[in-house]
């Protein structure tokens, strides 16, 4: 097994978080490196694109959180073998990703400027990304979004859904996905309830 070594900020959540979740859940050590918010400045000068998460993998450094949870969920057997299957995983992956691509600058904003491009994400384009998962979640049975088994395309929504529900987020309502995507509120919380998640958070006394 290879030596693993994943860095991102001291929160649970954000773009380390599902694989985090698959290496716990794979049982595969690693080193949980988890740094406050102002040591960033400094360890992002370490990093090629000035980005975390990280994973060093014997020693070698590989960014891209999509790549990492990828290469954790091979790992961890959360990674489908069949061809389609994995297909039909990434997509719902890179969708996830695309979505937080359209949240991310209003963390860099404050006051109104927040305010107001957080209600253009919330009656805009964060329905369409929650419908069309929530479509896609039906589509294969309603409890996994491919290979009818847990896989890293669970992980990746589970927590994005998560954060979206926590409060934590100004300005977007904590009901919005259960109002507009109720099957994938109720999937979210199906995973929460797994004995490996709540084990992981139990680990941290994290709600």
């Amino acid at each position: 097994m290879p030596q693993l070594k994943l860095t991102y900020f001291d929160f649970h959540g954000g773009r380390a978080e599902p694989a985090r979740l698959a290496l716990h859940i794979g049982g595969i050590p690693f080193e949980d490196h988890r740094f406050a918010f102002p040591e960033f400045a400094e360890l992002r000068k370490a990093t090629p694109f000035g980005q975390v998460p990280t994973l060093h993998v014997d020693g070698t450094l590989v960014t891209q959180c999509d790549a990492i949870l990828r290469y954790v969920g091979k790992l961890s057997g959360l990674y489908p073998n069949d061809p389609l299957q994995a297909l039909l995983c990434d997509e719902v992956t890179y969708v996830v990703e695309d979505a937080n691509d359209k949240l991310s600058p209003t963390f860099r904003m404050a006051g109104e400027e927040q305010k107001a491009a957080r209600l253009a994400l919330v009656n805009g384009s964060m329905p369409v990304y929650l419908r069309w998962l929530e479509a896609q979640l039906l589509a294969h049975g309603g409890q996994f979004f491919a290979d009818n088994r847990l896989t890293i395309a669970d992980l990746k929504v589970f927590v994005d859904v998560r954060n979206l529900n926590s409060g934590r987020l100004d300005h977007v309502p904590t009901d919005l996905v259960r109002s507009v995507a109720p099957a994938l509120n109720a999937h979210q919380l199906r995973i929460a309830d797994t004995p490996e998640v709540l084990a992981y958070y139990a680990k941290f006394n994290a709600a």
